[in-house]
């Protein structure tokens, strides 16, 4: 039985997203309210009960981040709104800005609150342009409410400014380091860290970077005074998640769905299926950069520990399908591809493992390859896991590892399948 809910997604279509009055109407701007009665160590402490993890990827606990960016001492402070949603099969945070963007901003604003920043960006993928007007018309009509600008709700000193950024269509902008570097007018590449984001990001001010769906709950979770967000999963998964499904189904699309849900109730059930009757081939995790799996998991919950113990990760939500029309080795040429056309080629690992992973799988699709070739894909492989400055060179051969484990008859030389 296949199960959607609408926790995060519930002002879906509700109201005129071109009007705040509108918003307003359906009570928006409610948990801003609330929130500026609490203390702000209080609200991350809300966030942390409620277990939730940075939706962009890292699923990294979004109540400790606030927290620690609360207790970095700055005289101006930033917060930025990761919208590049640059991941393939990752299309969440697009519903989220063209159905609800009020309810955006009012996120971004609570958290300003909460850990004491001035000024906001929005990093905006430049293929979202057309969403540009949107947020813009959002952030003016906030500015002329009263709820952006100087002196927020009356209250002295509560100064919050949004400022609106394009990306110039860069995957690994997504990359939080990277993104700065393009906030500040400089080519997007990675930095090393420590200095950590927190302490000096854009303009070497202490900054603080949330994913957009990360920042839509929290409005949702303050008002959530009978607590339907905690009734849903369980353990290390309470509540819900927005999952882009994409691929070889009937009916495409963004489902959200309570943790605990199984992967065949969202392909099967939400999703309807595989159309024409094939068969399934093989699922994608997270986007590209999610490792792959075939029908073994279709019975595993959709939590954080199910899918790490399935050998996947939620990562940015991504659930990809492929039937069997689409052989293995095919499939992972087109991802390396992917990954050596937006390899910044800042880092050695990332630069040459991409260009020579990719002249492997070509010489594995001819039949030329050697046992030697495959073992020395799977070394560079896990270099690349292990030296690559950044995100994208350490996760760019997760589909190619975990292949050679699921698939492994695809690495037979001479038998690629």
């Amino acid at each position: 039985m296949s199960s959607e809910v609408h926790f995060i997604t519930k002002n879906f279509d509700k109201y005129d997203p071109m009007s705040i009055d509108a918003y307003l109407a359906i009570g928006g701007f409610s948990a801003l309210k609330k929130a500026v009665q609490m203390d702000g160590e209080d609200i991350a402490a809300v966030i942390s009960a409620a277990k939730i993890k940075g939706r962009g990827g890292a699923a990294y606990d979004m109540g400790r981040k606030w927290s620690q960016a609360r207790a970095v001492k700055g005289d101006h402070k930033l917060t930025i709104c990761n919208a590049d949603e640059g991941e393939p099969c990752t299309f969440k945070d697009r519903e989220i800005i063209r159905r609800d963007p009020f309810n955006l901003i009012e996120g971004m604003i609570i958290g300003a609150y909460t850990v004491q920043a001035q000024d906001g960006y929005i990093y905006l993928r430049e293929e979202y342009r057309h969403l540009r007007a949107r947020l813009k018309n959002a952030i003016r009509q906030a500015e002329e409410k009263g709820f952006l600008g100087d002196n927020i709700l009356g209250i002295p000193n509560f100064n919050f400014h949004i400022h609106l950024y394009s990306g110039a269509g860069a995957y690994v902008c997504g990359e939080g380091t990277a993104l700065i570097r393009s906030i500040e007018g400089k080519a997007g590449r990675p930095r090393m860290k420590p200095p950590f984001i927190k302490v000096s990001g854009a303009f070497a001010l202490p900054t603080c970077v949330n994913n957009v769906e990360s920042f839509a709950i929290v409005p949702h979770l303050l008002c959530d005074r009978e607590n339907v967000y905690m009734s849903h999963g369980s353990g290390e998964s309470i509540g819900t998640k927005l999952v882009s499904v994409g691929g070889n189904v009937r009916r495409p699309g963004v489902y959200e769905i309570p943790f605990g849900t199984t992967v065949r109730e969202i392909i099967y059930g939400l999703a309807q299926g595989i159309p024409d009757g094939h068969a399934l081939r093989l699922i994608q995790f997270g986007g590209a950069s999610g490792k792959i799996t075939d029908d073994r998991i279709l019975d595993v919950p959709y939590t954080y520990d199910d899918l790490k113990a399935a050998g996947v990760t939620v990562g940015s939500g991504a659930i990809l399908v492929i039937d069997e029309r689409t052989s293995v080795l095919d499939f992972l040429r087109m991802t390396q591809a992917f990954f050596s056309h937006e390899s910044c080629g800042q880092c050695t690992p990332c630069r040459e493992g991409n260009a020579h992973q990719k002249i492997l799988l070509e010489k594995l699709a001819r039949g030329e390859a050697t046992p030697e070739d495959i073992a020395l894909m799977k070394k560079i492989g896990e270099i690349m896991e292990r030296a690559s400055l950044c995100g994208l060179g350490e996760t760019a051969q997760a589909a190619l590892l975990s292949a050679m484990q699921v698939f492994p008859d695809t690495f037979a030389v001479g038998g690629a399948c």
